[in-house]
């Protein structure tokens, strides 16, 4: 009964730390920034770049552009993906954007850099980069018969179309709150004003939090501040309010609608504030975070009147469908997560990831899925692992694999694109997280740069030559 009892815990605890630290400032934007590419980008636009008939050397370097500039994890990713999928980009350019965001991201490389040096940084775009369109061309191969009966049912042509600069300014300010409240940069950081509020009850409840969610680094256990908990509160009331305020949203706005407006504002000003608990009481700190974040949600209400209503209450539809749609999958895969994770301990992977082997990579791959970190977070954790004497072929193998796959985002995925095609990604992710730890870890141990060149140049082109023949096979089957 205690294993179940303590299974049961460790799930409730990594999804309280989980909505608490990165919901907000991350995932939340996201989903109106997905809302707002589906109901106000025209599909032409959309297609005219990334869509399946767009030339490829436009349409991957684009999907990887795009995900360059996006610090997010593989669950915030999801509904931008699935906002640019449903508006007609082609399935392997949506899976090079979708890869490569978590795995490549400026922020991602930067901390990398720093933390591990510019050796794993620079190994982790070129491997991403070249893996990501790799996994891309190769799904586009693959899944070419479905992608032109996608193309049919939609009527998808990319002949015209351009996006007014009111829907560009739009969504370059959403775009702009994600990344405030994500970068982490000096000016966001930097404190402006501290005010000290005397609570010894805060203290007591802060005492019991770190007692019902106790902070475990090795294991990515995050624990639940005060802040966090007052966060989830808000977050339930968000959702009670957009249910009864944006279910019926295209039949016109109501109380509700602006109540839930007002309590996204309200939360994520909240969020961007720092709230620490300490010895005495309660310090709250206004940084540039607060700022900027509250002030890019101001300025979207003129920007929205600069639009027909119907255009708004769609976008706030597309929104609230990609909530339903995705944040349910969210919950439960983030909760299994932390089941499955209390039984998992890093010594095992420890013993098994000391050389290069393809044992230790496909162990550093699994590692990674099964102890899904926030974005960033495994950076700090690759770090530690280095140092207890990881190889550094199956940390890379690790530091491909964590960003892009979980149970929660495999489960997201496959509702968008359907199992079939989520589960061929997930291969895929694996099979090349496992040759680019490889493929490092034979750099470190001396193999010169030509001969890896070759190898993984001859990987790919078998890969790709082998989809070829399938797409080819399947295309004269369905011509009989």
């Amino acid at each position: 009964m205690d294993f179940i009892i303590n299974a049961l815990q460790s799930g409730l605890a990594s999804l309280a730390a989980y909505l608490a630290a990165h919901v907000l400032l991350c995932l939340v934007p996201a989903f109106f920034i997905a809302g707002a590419l589906s109901a106000l980008v025209p599909q032409q636009s959309i297609v005219r770049f990334l869509g399946p008939n767009a030339p490829k050397y436009v349409s991957y370097p684009a999907a990887a552009g795009a995900g360059s500039l996006l610090a997010v994890c593989s669950c915030t990713i999801q509904p931008l993906f699935a906002g640019i999928y449903s508006k007609g980009a082609g399935l392997g350019p949506a899976i090079t954007f979708l890869f490569f965001a978590p795995a490549a991201n400026i922020l991602a490389l930067s901390y990398t850099g720093v933390a591990l040096g510019a050796e794993f940084a620079i190994a982790r775009i070129l491997l991403s980069l070249a893996f990501g369109i790799g996994i891309g061309l190769l799904m586009a191969i693959i899944f070419a018969r479905d992608e032109a009966v996608r193309i049919s049912e939609n009527d998808i042509f990319a002949d015209s179309g351009g996006i007014p600069r009111r829907n560009l300014v739009f969504l370059g300010t959403l775009v702009a709150l994600l990344i405030a409240g994500t970068l982490k940069m000096d000016w966001l950081t930097a404190q402006l004003l501290t005010v000290e509020w005397p609570n010894p009850s805060a203290v007591s409840l802060q005492t019991a939090l770190n007692l019902l969610v106790p902070v475990n680094e090795l294991k990515g256990e995050e624990g639940l501040s005060l802040h966090g908990l007052v966060l989830i509160g808000l977050l339930a009331l968000m959702g009670v309010a957009a249910w009864r305020g944006l279910e019926t949203i295209l039949d016109g706005f109501n109380r509700q609608t602006a109540i839930v407006i007002g309590l996204v504002v309200a939360t994520l000003a909240f969020a961007a504030l720092k709230i620490v608990v300490s010895d005495t009481g309660i310090r709250i700190t206004v940084t540039g975070r607060t700022v900027a974040v509250t002030a890019l949600c101001l300025a979207i209400f003129p920007l929205a009147r600069r639009f027909e209503l119907w255009d708004m209450q769609q976008w706030l539809w597309e929104t609230w469908r990609f909530v339903k749609m995705i944040f349910p999958l969210l919950v439960v895969g983030v909760f299994l997560v932390g089941v499955i994770r209390s039984f998992i301990q890093p010594a095992w992977i420890q013993a098994i990831a000391g050389s290069n082997t393809v044992q230790a990579n496909l162990a550093g791959v699994v590692f990674g899925v099964f102890m899904y970190f926030p974005t960033l977070v495994e950076v700090p954790i690759a770090k530690m692992f280095l140092s207890l004497g990881m190889h550094p072929g199956p940390l890379i193998a690790y530091l491909m694999a964590d960003p892009e796959l979980s149970l929660q985002s495999i489960l997201i995925t496959a509702a968008i694109i359907g199992k079939f095609k989520a589960w061929t990604y997930v291969g895929l992710v694996a099979l090349f997280s496992t040759l680019a730890g490889l493929a490092y870890g034979s750099w470190v141990d001396g193999m010169s740069l030509a001969m890896l060149a070759l190898a993984i140049g001859s990987f790919i082109t078998l890969l790709v030559l082998v989809a070829t023949v399938l797409g080819r096979r399947q295309r004269i089957e369905e011509a009989h």
